[in-house]
């Protein structure tokens, strides 16, 4: 045995290899660059850019293959291996709501967004065009964030057009890159700098260009689009971009990336470099990328690492806004590459932080674009902070492996996540209220509209990622098998095994399961139990499964053979979030609290468009009486899930999902008088939701 240390400031990685490992000791010289010793050229890298399938749905916790072939990953996932990792190779076919959703949001806005609106592109190659054209602080993340959501929806369809429109849209993208690695939109004095003439003024330093952060969304969208294709040009990009920071702030000790301000924002990079570093071995990735993490606790910075390690909560930090979950991405990242448990530590801090203070009864998250360590909060629920905090928690399952994170997941897109959307595809919100109106973002923010962006802002470039991300988190790769964390009608093909369910989940709390093997091996099939699923009965092949427990998986080891069948009966029964204050006006009475009331994982809401009458005040529903009976609306406008009951007054009342309320303009109310519901529950991780079911007469207490 021999290792290889590597050092620099207080990291360390330690690689072990066995000297008789066929290609192992010839990989140490090249080992800088990720390369095998054949193909390093000096400062020229010929990577092979596409890992093969096997490869691309790694087993977290295996060993390499000793096929000569060594990549630099499969040795540094010792240092910080996850437990669970996307399994890239997977693919879908969904039926259902899920399955309309992404026909109709590629149609409707994926493949027109471009040609409606051509300045998504254009803006970099008239960066340094006279007069300079005014352009929101922002401008530069357009591209990176549709680019970003396409290619994760274009794993879930392998629509074929839309794949040809992207690998289209980044060949013209990558063309506009400048021979230094630059980017943006910003002109040539001003490029990762303050002071732009032309970028629109606020009354704070977020007004500063965010080009770095543009570049960061630039990056995502090109190493998702690389690990989808193996496009060379896509990884060539990245790495210029990288170069090109390294350049400005690694190696000229006169500029620092903090000094670019709007420090949450710019600081976003240390996520795409510790990731980029992971796929070429490439040391001044990660030298920068822990450069920026040391910047962190430079004033006025987000100061994340230190602040979570002293356990300061996520509101309290000196950078609470959204956009600080795109470096703090960055921590989980650098674990996984150096092994480092602080980084490990802080991440987890904060996500669970995060998820006490500021995650909304609808799965959003934040209010009014930073955390405030209240839930109840009402101010705006921006799309970006909804699916900032969705991305963060893939990187928290991944890491984790814990099945609740899952369930957040699964409550952010059915509900937060859907609503946000509109059901045609065609647009997004800037604000899901928990209760209140949903307004097309290019209404609530037209302001950052301009000439050949008419419809491009901050969230109608990012909502579909939303759905996207279900790419990353549906089945998953464990060390001895696959973990399932979507229900939903539709076949899933991993290299283990092709999955169809048969179900009308999330509507329906029963789901089966056909399993088909694609191999004589054994391996493991871990099913999510959703922790508000009291009591689940799971069999296979008619006869019952033991250890089946809420708020974990339930983990089936065995040599699956054709014709295998499981059948997973949740329990759908209603549960409550209830708020600590009692109801006011009308409502007002003994034993009254408002309410959010779910049934399954869907949050309901109560939505005038569907009332037989307009009652001055919500009528008051009773938790010990309360049946719903499944209705439709003979209306067009139909919802996804419609349910009616009578009120304590004896009035009838409907319900909806939440994803459907508001669809046709009315505002809608999520917090609900109930008379008799559960005692508030205190935040746990066991219970995140605070949902409790209520006593009903005959029950046991």
């Amino acid at each position: 045995m021999f290792e290889l240390e590597l050092r620099r400031g207080m990291v360390w990685e330690s690689i072990r290899m066995c000297k008789n490992a066929g290609g192992w000791a010839g990989l140490v010289k090249g080992l800088h660059t990720g390369c095998t010793p054949v193909a390093r050229r000096s400062h020229q890298y010929e990577i092979d850019p596409r890992p093969t399938r096997k490869d691309r749905c790694w087993q977290p916790g295996a060993r390499p293959a000793m096929d000569g072939q060594i990549r630099l990953e499969d040795l540094r996932m010792e240092a910080g291996r996850p437990v669970l990792d996307s399994c890239t190779d997977a693919e879908f076919a969904l039926g259902g709501e899920l399955g309309r959703r992404l026909e109709a949001v590629t149609r409707q806005w994926i493949l027109p967004a471009p040609h409606a609106n051509p300045g998504m592109l254009e803006m970099f190659r008239q960066r340094d065009r006279k007069p300079s054209h005014d352009m929101v602080p922002w401008a530069g993340e357009f591209a990176g964030k549709y680019l970003t959501h396409a290619v994760q929806i274009l794993r879930l369809t392998r629509d074929a057009e839309l794949r040809d429109q992207i690998r289209w849209f980044v060949g013209e993208l990558t063309a506009l890159q400048d021979t230094d690695g630059y980017l943006g939109p910003w002109p040539q004095e001003f490029r990762l700098r303050t002071g732009a003439p032309n970028c629109s003024k606020a009354p704070d330093d977020l007004s500063e260009p965010w080009d770095a952060w543009g570049h960061y969304h630039t990056m995502v969208g090109l190493l998702l689009w690389h690990e989808e294709t193996g496009d060379k040009r896509a990884l060539a990009c990245t790495r210029r971009i990288a170069d090109m920071i390294c350049r400005r702030f690694l190696d000229n000790p006169n500029e620092r990336l903090h000094d670019t301000r709007a420090h949450e924002m710019n600081q976003a990079p240390v996520h795409s470099l510790a990731w980029l570093y992971r796929l070429t071995g490439e040391r001044r990735y990660l030298r920068m990328a822990e450069q920026i993490v040391e910047e962190f606790a430079v004033p006025p910075a987000g100061d994340y690492l230190r602040a979570a390690l002293a356990g300061t909560e996520f509101w309290e930090t000196p950078k609470p806004r959204w956009e600080s979950l795109h470096p703090i991405m960055g921590l989980s990242e650098l674990y996984r590459v150096t092994g480092r448990d602080d980084y490990r530590k802080a991440f987890e801090y904060l996500w669970w932080s995060m998820l006490k203070g500021d995650r909304h009864n609808n799965g959003g998250f934040s209010s009014g674009e930073q955390a405030n360590g209240n839930p109840y909060d009402n101010g705006a629920i921006e799309t970006c902070c909804t699916v900032a905090w969705m991305a963060m928690s893939v990187e928290m399952l991944r890491l984790t492996g814990i099945s609740i994170v899952a369930d957040e997941l699964e409550l952010s897109m059915l509900n937060a996540g859907l609503g946000m959307m509109s059901p045609s595809g065609r647009w997004v919100t800037y604000n899901t209220p928990m209760a209140g109106e949903r307004l097309a973002s290019a209404h609530s923010i037209v302001f950052q509209s301009r000439a050949g962006t008419p419809e491009l802002n901050c969230c109608s470039v990012n909502g579909p990622r939303a759905l996207g991300l279900l790419c990353e988190w549906a089945v998953m790769r464990r060390a001895d098998g696959i973990a399932l964390n979507y229900y939903g009608p539709g076949t899933i093909k991993t290299p283990e095994a092709v999955l169809t369910q048969t179900t009308r989940y999330p509507l329906a709390g029963r789901v089966e399961i056909a399993v088909a093997p694609r191999s004589k091996k054994a391996f493991t099939l871990a099913l999510r139990i959703p922790h508000w699923s009291e009591k689940t009965r799971v069999s296979l092949n008619g006869k019952p499964v033991s250890g089946v427990r809420a708020g974990g998986y339930c983990e089936i080891n065995r040599r699956w053979s054709n014709g295998d069948t499981l059948r997973i009966d949740l329990d759908f029964g209603l549960h409550y979030w209830v708020r600590e204050t009692p109801a006011s006006g009308q409502a007002a009475e003994a034993e009254v609290f408002h309410a959010s009331i779910y049934r399954g994982p869907l949050l309901l809401a109560y939505d005038p468009h569907h009332q037989a009458a307009d009652p001055e005040e919500l009528p008051v529903l009773d938790a010990a009486t309360l049946k719903l009976r499944k209705v439709t609306d003979p209306r067009w406008l139909k919802p996804w899930l419609l349910f009616e009951t009578i009120a304590r007054d004896g009035s009838k009342v409907r319900l909806c999902d939440f994803a459907s309320a508001g669809a046709a303009g009315t505002a809608y109310e999520t917090w609900l008088p109930v008379h008799g519901a559960p005692a508030t529950e205190p935040f746990s991780r066991e219970n995140p939701l605070r949902s409790w079911r209520a006593v009903r007469p005959g029950d046991k207490a």
